[in-house]
């Protein structure tokens, strides 16, 4: 069983994907004529919009923060420190360029999402890759693959794997046993999870800008007191991004962990965000609003929190190829240069706050796909809820690699089916941004009317998006 899971991630995740989402960022880049940089002041605006009256939603910044959850993990703290120990210093500069176009990606899925959301038993707003690729595809057995695929792999596995991040973190800098760990985050998790995405979506919006606040401030401190180094670890990353310094790899090694790391990270185009943009009520009310929104949730992960972990290590010199030392210990050895022991702890406290909103972004995921699979019913959901918390017991304590595997070929077949959808589905995606160019050259809020697309006839909720509605 192992060999073939590890075979399916090595067709998935070493040829296919890498290629796959590299080349689907930079065909809606293209094709979309640069949206992420046309209209990248239109996504603070789209963020901060409040004012519509139709409450079957959360807000765009209540979807921001709840999709920043679940992207901003561990991944953040080892998986840079990762990137950079492989790939040197100029593995920095691919992840920003493998960012860049995927906040393309982001935009166009999350955008078809908004597009062909639906409304639950309870009249609230629910939608996602399978629900596209559904309705604009008329392939309801493969949105079934993408649901299940989901559920097991961020409902289930990956939050086993957070919790086991922070049961070591916490065991680590403070001598805390992985069960009693377990059991609090459990706990903690069902507080939260057990009041619904509502729930989740009013506390990743407190939890998250303090996380990420608080982690970018602590590495402006750190830019700021080793300023004079700055140019010359610029300088640094330059010459490894092109090959021109010779360390872990060259260019090779550079180009290759930056990609990995920036995809990895950011998730624009694994099908994962746009099932939590799909449950808000844009403003201005139109579906390529709310894939602005989620555009700058990339730039906000990979731009903002990877790079404050990159120069936080390169900045303390204790990158050292060759060491051994890499992952989240590499990241707190480099605070520990920086602010002492202190360090240690302040990177343990960020893996808990980075790896507990996972868990609960990851399950506010796995709930919308319960709800395409017509199991979101409170029976099913209550069943989905219990096994999340016994799989972040499970996973503070035991060691969780072989599944860890079978979750990477379970989240490469999902992104494979949904890179294949929102290219087929491009066209539609392109009209939209058209569509909302044009209105915004003319009125203050642009607003999407089905009646408008009469191509998009029967797939779409007419009593969503209609002028009347």
């Amino acid at each position: 069983m192992d060999a073939a899971i590890d075979f399916i991630n090595e067709i998935l995740w070493s040829h296919l994907l890498i290629y796959g989402l590299l080349a689907i960022g930079l065909f809606f880049t293209i094709r979309l004529r640069f949206v992420q940089f046309v209209f990248f002041p239109e996504m603070f605006r789209a963020v901060l919009g409040s004012g519509e009256k139709d409450r079957a939603g959360i807000t765009p910044f209540q979807a921001l923060c709840t999709s920043l959850a679940s992207r901003v993990g561990t991944g953040n703290i080892a998986g840079v420190a990762v990137a950079l120990y492989l790939g040197g210093p100029g593995a920095i500069i691919w992840m920003w360029m493998v960012a860049l176009v995927g906040m393309a990606t982001a935009y166009a899925e999350s955008t078809l999402a908004q597009l062909y959301k639906v409304r639950n038993a309870d009249g609230e707003y629910r939608g996602g890759p399978a629900f596209y690729i559904t309705k604009g595809l008329k392939a309801p057995w493969a949105g079934a693959i993408f649901s299940i695929c989901l559920i097991l792999a961020f409902g289930l596995v990956f939050n086993a794997v957070q919790a086991n991040s922070i049961a070591e973190a916490m065991e680590g800098a403070f001598g805390v046993p992985k069960m009693w760990v377990g059991t609090a985050i459990a706990v903690m998790a069902a507080i939260v999870i057990f009041g619904g995405i509502r729930q989740v979506a009013r506390v990743a919006e407190i939890v998250v800008p303090f996380m990420a606040a608080s982690y970018l401030l602590v590495a402006l401190y750190v830019v700021a007191i080793n300023i004079t180094e700055v140019p010359g670890m610029l300088a640094q990353i330059v010459r490894g991004a092109f090959g021109l310094d010779a360390v872990s790899g060259g260019i090779a090694g550079a180009l290759l962990n930056g990609v990995k790391r920036g995809l990895f990270s950011n998730e624009a185009g694994m099908g994962s965000a746009p099932n939590i943009a799909a449950a808000a009520t844009p403003d201005p009310h139109h579906p390529s609003s709310q894939g602005l929104v989620q555009a700058l949730g990339v730039f906000i992960d990979t731009l903002l929190v990877c790079t404050a972990t990159a120069l936080m290590i390169l900045l303390s010199g204790a990158l050292v190829p060759g060491s051994e030392v890499t992952g989240a210990p590499l990241t707190q050895a480099a605070m520990r240069e920086h602010i002492g022991v202190a360090g240690e702890y302040f990177v343990a406290i960020a893996i808990l706050f980075f790896a507990f909103t996972s868990i609960i972004g990851n399950y506010a995921y796995a709930e919308n796909a319960m709800v395409f699979l017509r199991a979101g019913g409170r029976v099913g959901v209550t069943l989905l809820r219990i096994c999340v918390l016994l799989m972040v017991l499970w996973g503070s304590y035991e060691s969780v690699t072989t599944v860890f595997n079978a979750a990477d070929a379970s989240m490469g077949l999902m992104a494979t089916v949904n890179i294949i959808a929102i290219g087929l589905l491009s066209g539609t995606v392109v009209k939209l941004t058209r569509d909302y160019r044009n209105q915004r050259k003319t009125v203050r809020k642009p607003i999407f009317d089905a009646a408008d697309f009469p191509e998009l006839a029967g797939e779409v909720d007419t009593s969503i998006w209609s002028r009347n509605r």
